[in-house]
């Protein structure tokens, strides 16, 4: 992107940041690079790639694109979100001890309950990220990692980056924060202070639900150097053509979160009005508890919804049984809107004491409002909601 006197605006910067262009063409966008070996003119001396676990140029040029929109040093894709959290875990000693939410994505809570404790010795500490004094009380002598999700997956609960990212520090932790649900486009968590921002580009930054990625952003060059070491070695790269397809969706991602949202404020308040609704949990409602902090903190409050219905798992699945526009399936972030029951998709590998006491009931649904339009989104919920 050319050099211009003001910084370009995040919406430009989806498009231009990077230097993406390809140098030896002009393409505007760049080639797929699938070779994994690269020729060398003479021993000891490359051209800049050597081997493409290390580095690849369509790879390169995503990365480049990421860390310009988290304001990060580096950024350093991988093969799923769970592949970049698993690095992230590989920056800790064996004994090691991090703070995480109780109430977070189901895949991050098996690797830190059943995986990391049972193969590295980690010891984790499940507690209410939003609130700062649960987490000072949970840090000890060797807590090394704070790992934050904000909005949480599924309450939509808010936590308060400046603040936790600024007690982390005090005690010599590293902050992390899952930011798959608001994307650099509502929320840039380094730039409040926090050390390293992870995303599941398998959501919203591909957001055509055809590609499986993750990414880390780290806020400084030794981390940057360290994540990227650990995931030469430990082998979770993305592959170009994923690489490709990402950066391709990152085109239009200021476009649709701007459509996502409008679409979510929109179902959230239809949702809050209706009689068999008995709360709904979005952080753009007025009466959402964490709505001021997301106010401060967000530019937006993204196209993730949940909300409870009357009548438990029954009324729940029948609900679901009668959408027509609204796909039943897993994941989020696509164009698509997609409806899933927590209980037994996305947070199935919790035990059912430990989501009940997460607020994750039987009659949780949650929704990813994708972009379609929006009264046809509100028809669908009639439909779906109206007595049988």
């Amino acid at each position: 992107m050319a050099k211009t006197s003001r910084k370009p605006a995040l919406a430009t910067r989806c498009i231009h940041a990077g230097d993406t262009v390809d140098p030896a063409t002009g393409a505007v966008m760049p080639p797929i690079h699938t070779s994994v070996t690269y020729a060398q003119p003479e021993l000891g001396r490359d051209l800049g790639y050597v081997y493409g676990r290390a580095s690849n140029p369509t790879r390169d040029a995503v990365e480049r694109c990421l860390a310009d929109l988290e304001g990060g040093t580096r950024a350093l894709a991988f093969a799923s979100g769970m592949a970049a959290t698993a690095t992230v875990l590989e920056l800790l000693d064996a004994g090691s001890h991090l703070i995480a939410p109780f109430d977070g994505y189901g895949g991050t809570y098996r690797i830190l309950s059943e995986v990391r404790p049972r193969s590295a010795g980690l010891a984790v500490s499940f507690v209410d990220c939003c609130d700062l004094g649960a987490i000072e009380r949970a840090i000890r002598p060797a807590t090394k990692l704070l790992w934050l999700e904000t909005p949480t997956n599924p309450l939509l609960r808010i936590q308060d980056l400046r603040a936790a990212a600024a007690l982390a520090r005090r005690h010599g932790v590293i902050t992390v924060v899952d930011n798959t649900f608001a994307t650099p486009i509502l929320q840039r968590p380094l730039e409040q202070g926090c050390d390293i921002v992870m995303h599941s580009a398998t959501k919203y930054l591909g957001g055509h639900s055809d590609v499986l990625a993750g990414f880390l952003v780290a806020g400084t060059a030794e981390l940057g150097e360290r994540l990227h070491l650990l995931r030469s070695m430990a082998g979770g790269v993305a592959g170009p053509f994923d690489s490709y397809l990402i950066l391709r969706g990152i085109k239009t991602l200021a476009l649709r979160m701007e459509r996502h949202c409008a679409n979510a404020q929109a179902l959230a308040g239809y949702l809050a009005g209706h009689p068999r609704v008995r709360r709904v949990h979005y952080p753009g409602l007025a009466d959402h508890p964490h709505h001021a902090l997301a106010s401060r903190q967000m530019d937006g409050y993204g196209g993730m919804l949940a909300f409870e219905i009357e009548g438990g798992a029954g009324a729940a699945r029948a609900f679901l049984d009668r959408l027509e526009v609204f796909t039943l399936a897993e994941s989020l972030g696509g164009v698509e809107s997609l409806a899933g029951y927590p209980a037994t998709m996305s947070h199935s590998a919790m035990p059912a004491e430990q989501r009940r006491s997460a607020g994750i009931g039987d009659d949780l649904l949650r929704l990813s409002v994708g972009i379609e339009d929006p009264d046809d989104l509100l028809a669908d919920l009639a439909r779906a909601l109206a007595p049988a």
